[in-house]
C-alpha cells in the first residue's frame, strides 16, 4: 500500500489468482458436494440422452433409406417413420422435437434452481473469500468452472447412454442390417452436437446464480445464519 497526500490510500499492486488454482478450488468444491452435484447433473444426463437417442435413431433410419431397398423402406414405415415417396432421408417427428425442447427447458430450470440453492448454502464461503480480496470475476469464474465440468461430464454420459439406447433400439427393430448401413460419421456428429448442447445448457443454467453470488456484498454474506 502507498499513501498520497491528495488521493489518500491507493493500491500499488494486486494479487491475481491463477486459473489453475481456480480449477483446483472448483474440483474440490465438486468433491465436497458430490451427491448434490450428481442430482444437478442427472437432469442434464436425461435431457441429453433423449436428444442423442432421437438424433442417432434418425441417423440409423437415414442409413437404411440410402440403400434404396424397398424392404427397408417398408420396415421403416411399419416402425412409425412418415416417409414421402422417393425420400432418401427422414427427420424426427414434430412430436419428438417438441418433447426434446421441453425436456431441455426443464433441464435448464432444474439447473438454475439447484445452483441457486448452492449459492444459498455457500453464503459464508463466498463472503469469506471476498473478505480475503477475491474479486467478483473470481467468484463468477468458480461457479462457471464448476458448471462447465458438471455439464461436460453429464452431457458426455447422457450422449453415451442415448447413443447406446438408439443403436440397441435399431438392432431390435431392424436387425444387424441397421448397423451395417449406418453412417458412423453422422452418429459421431450427433454425439458432438448433443454434448455441446448439454454444456451450453449447463452454462446458461449457472449464469444467473453465478452473477448473484459475484455481486453479493461480503458483509451480507457473512451475516447470514446457516
Amino acid at each position: 500500500m502507498t499513501k498520497s497526500a491528495n488521493k489518500g490510500t491507493e493500491i500499488s499492486r494486486q494479487v491475481v489468482l491463477p486459473f489453475m488454482k481456480s480449477l483446483e478450488i472448483s474440483l474440490k468444491s465438486i468433491r465436497v458436494r458430490f451427491f448434490r452435484s450428481m442430482i444437478t447433473t442427472m437432469s442434464l444426463v436425461l435431457a441429453v440422452s433423449f436428444l442423442c437417442f432421437v438424433r442417432v435413431g434418425t441417423d440409423t433410419a437415414n442409413g437404411l433409406l440410402q440403400t434404396q431397398d424397398p424392404t427397408y423402406r417398408q420396415a421403416l414405415v411399419r416402425a412409425g417413420y412418415d416417409l414421402e415417396p422417393g425420400a432418401t432421408s427422414t427427420g424426427s417427428s414434430a412430436k419428438e422435437r417438441w418433447i426434446v425442447i421441453l425436456s431441455l427447458l426443464v433441464c435448464v430450470v432444474g439447473i438454475v434452481n439447484a445452483q441457486l440453492m448452492a449459492v444459498t448454502e455457500r453464503f459464508r464461503e463466498i463472503g469469506t473469500i471476498k473478505c480475503l480480496g477475491a474479486l467478483d470475476s473470481f467468484v463468477l469464474r468458480l461457479f462457471v468452472l464448476e458448471a462447465g465440468m458438471q455439464g461436460l461430464a453429464g452431457a458426455g454420459i447422457g450422449a453415451l447412454l442415448g447413443t447406446v439406447a438408439a443403436l440397441l433400439n435399431s438392432l431390435i427393430r431392424f436387425g444387424f442390417v441397421a448397423w451395417k448401413h449406418v453412417y458412423w460419421l453422422a452418429v459421431g456428429k450427433s454425439i458432438v452436437f448433443a454434448v455441446a448442447i448439454g454444456c451450453v445448457l449447463s452454462l446458461l443454467g449457472v449464469l444467473y446464480p453465478a452473477i448473484v453470488a459475484a455481486r453479493m456484498q461480503p458483509v451480507e454474506a457473512m451475516r447470514v445464519e446457516q
